[in-house]
């Protein structure tokens, strides 16, 4: 979140303002949320920010980061893990040729890409991406496949953690936008040649815009990993995998013959 008042990182709590008057003062300026880092050492001054409303965010083995949420409504903050999914949905529709894009408000940038989020705890891949693209633009639409995954490493916006992004194909079921104006500056069908030349956009936006145009030309079967649900070893439960489509008579053979 970039409107965020993040205190440094390596800064000791002894010097920082903790108090009424400061919570009051981040709050006239229009921050939304406060991160504040106490090293273990400097413990005692958990106690002091608790009555101003931080709770934790989480721990490390020398520090904890705890947070104040001064925005409205419940706190948007992500939460904390070792891996952070996020996942987009490119919602193309095959009739029309458009796909559906926006542009974040809070980015240096305004760039085009595909709207999205973090998946929640217990959210399957499919179930993120129609959710989010719902929340953000007000579009209903049904997974059909999985596109791609990016995987990063020590990403600044996961805690320096591991970040898994994907991106979903879907297929829209209604086509009037009604964007969130709290997350997007703009939101628009784009033709999908449109989207493939502009620079106006990211470098994994443009790739796959690109592998959608593949698709559309020469089946998305060339493209898409579809997802079937398997029952898992442990009774009663199930899991999702996600490959290339296979036929159905292989489905069931059991050697070479």
């Amino acid at each position: 979140m970039d409107n965020t008042y993040q205190v440094p990182r390596r800064v000791s709590a002894t010097y920082l303002p903790l108090s009424k008057p400061a919570v009051q003062k981040w709050r006239s300026e229009g921050r939304v949320a406060v991160w504040l880092h106490i090293p273990i050492l400097q413990s005692r001054f958990i106690a002091p920010a608790a009555s101003l409303g931080f709770c934790f965010h989480h721990a490390e083995s020398d520090s904890s980061m705890l947070s104040l949420w001064l925005g409205d409504g419940p706190s948007r903050l992500p939460g904390y893990a070792t891996h952070q999914v996020g996942v987009a949905g490119a919602v193309f529709d095959e009739n029309t040729r458009k796909i559906l894009v926006v542009q974040d408000r809070n980015k240096l940038k305004n760039m085009w890409k595909f709207p999205g989020g973090l998946s929640e705890p217990g959210e399957d891949i499919g179930d993120t991406a129609v959710r989010e693209v719902f929340e953000e633009t007000g579009i209903k639409s049904e997974f059909r496949s999985l596109l791609s995954i990016r995987q990063q490493h020590t990403h600044p916006g996961a805690f320096g953690k591991s970040d898994m992004y994907i991106i979903c194909r879907l297929k829209p079921y209604s086509f009037t936008i009604n964007f969130c104006q709290r997350e997007c500056l703009k939101c628009e069908w784009m033709n999908l040649s449109d989207l493939v030349k502009t620079k106006n956009t990211t470098p994994i936006t443009s790739r796959v815009a690109r592998l959608l145009l593949y698709g559309y030309k020469e089946g998305f079967d060339k493209i898409d990993l579809t997802m079937e649900e398997l029952p898992a070893v442990y009774t009663g439960l199930f899991y999702k995998l996600y490959h290339k489509k296979l036929p159905d008579n292989y489905k069931t053979m059991t050697g070479m013959d």
